[in-house]
């Protein structure tokens, strides 16, 4: 099991003609992604190798999915034109575009999104790092040989502190791991992504990492009271930011004490979420976590 991607999934990349999109589109390939075409108007028809592999190349979404069955895209197109990949993506019905591009504006985020919910399309991102079930498939720019599988999920703003964090568990290893983005708006929330780890029997731990700026780690908090189940341990980005200062993502934005890591750090741990104030630290805290969860089902077991 996992949440959003399987090995099942059929993938199909807008913009892989391109330089990020051939480069990851090869990532993913090796990964053991389905890849199953690219889109671009220019180039329908034709088809592009990668290592022993061909992939055709469609004129659109809708075309793609039509010749391929595919379910999910993976959007790698300049800022300018990112609002128009993901409204064909969502016109197409497309279950998942996962929106790689940094630097698109907020206006064109905040319609997209709501445009791509109506129409049934979930969206991870923008400005995010995508998603990976390790040793299943991989949708985006995870690197995929920094951890295995395993009984941990994991959402993250950061794509960055994803990694280390992947990588600091790697012996223990991963469901999937979702990087949801930094921006002031993204499609899939730390909620959502809590409510279907919550649903997967092959999750046993959730970490969730924030970062300073808004309220979305405050209001996960308020889910976990009322919906989890399942441990939590988090790790919020930006104990040492300097009052006042924009640090790193658009979202990362602090007005007065609201937004700040120790308000995060403080909304979660009153609904038992333990915060590590490094990875490293939050990695021993897993460790610990699970290791409590799995002595109280050994003790089930033999009582």
């Amino acid at each position: 099991m996992a949440i959003y991607l399987t090995k099942e999934s059929k993938v199909l990349v807008q913009g892989m003609t391109g330089g990020e999109g051939m480069k990851h589109t090869r990532r993913m390939l090796a990964a053991g992604t389905n890849v199953v075409g690219g889109v671009n108007p220019r180039k329908a028809g034709r088809s592009v190798d990668f290592d022993d592999r061909a992939v055709p190349v469609f004129g659109s979404v809708a075309d793609g999915m039509r010749s391929t069955g595919a379910d999910v895209t993976v959007v790698f197109v300049p800022p300018a034109f990112a609002k128009a990949a993901v409204t064909e993506a969502a016109d197409a019905g497309i279950g998942l575009a996962v929106v790689i591009t940094e630097g698109i504006p907020v206006h064109d985020s905040v319609a997209f999104t709501a445009y791509a919910r109506s129409k049934g399309t979930r969206i991870i991102g923008p400005n995010c790092p995508g998603l990976i079930t390790p040793g299943q498939a991989n949708a985006g720019i995870i690197p995929a040989d920094i951890t295995k599988p395993g009984r941990i999920g994991l959402v993250s703003k950061s794509g960055t502190l994803t990694y280390q964090l992947m990588y600091e568990l790697r012996d223990i290893g991963f469901s999937t791991c979702v990087g949801i983005g930094g921006d002031p708006v993204v499609g899939t929330s730390h909620i959502d992504c809590l409510a279907a780890f919550q649903d997967d029997p092959d999750t046993e731990l959730v970490v969730l990492i924030g970062e300073i700026g808004g309220d979305a780690e405050e209001r996960a908090a308020a889910y976990i009271r009322d919906h989890v189940t399942k441990p939590v341990v988090g790790y919020i980005a930006g104990f040492t930011a300097p009052e006042g200062r924009t640090m790193g993502h658009a979202g990362a934005i602090v007005s007065g004490s609201s937004g700040t890591a120790a308000a995060k750090k403080e909304a979660l741990e009153a609904v038992g979420v333990r915060v590590g104030h490094t990875p490293t630290e939050t990695a021993r805290l897993v460790l610990g976590r699970l290791e409590g969860v799995r002595e109280a089902a050994r003790d089930v077991t033999h009582s």
